[in-house]
């Protein structure tokens, strides 16, 4: 029986949504900002790719501003920024069957 994998799921963040998710790493409880570096918000389709792929994960709702989702980084975002990427895995089983020949 095959393992049902999510929709749209990636093995890894892109560039933009790994930025963000590595802002909560040095953060009490994780909490990913609301605007980025330049004070715009960040963008909802890179908040809304996250909690799908389970980086991140809706922490509370804000009565004052409902619109706004405060989000917190999850163990799987972590990992997601600590796990080599494919193209590196490819490289260096490369390097090592190189090495092997």
């Amino acid at each position: 029986m095959a393992v049902s994998r999510r929709s749209g799921s990636r093995r890894s963040p892109s560039d933009v949504q790994a930025a963000w998710l590595r802002r909560g790493l040095d953060q009490p409880g994780g909490k990913l900002p609301l605007f980025d570096e330049r004070g715009q918000r960040v963008k909802k389709a890179t908040v809304d790719a996250c909690l799908k792929a389970g980086w991140a994960e809706r922490w509370f709702h804000n009565p004052l501003k409902p619109d706004w989702l405060v989000c917190r980084l999850t163990d799987a975002g972590r990992d997601a920024l600590t796990a080599p990427s494919p193209a590196t895995v490819e490289a260096d089983d490369d390097a090592r069957q190189g090495a092997l020949i």
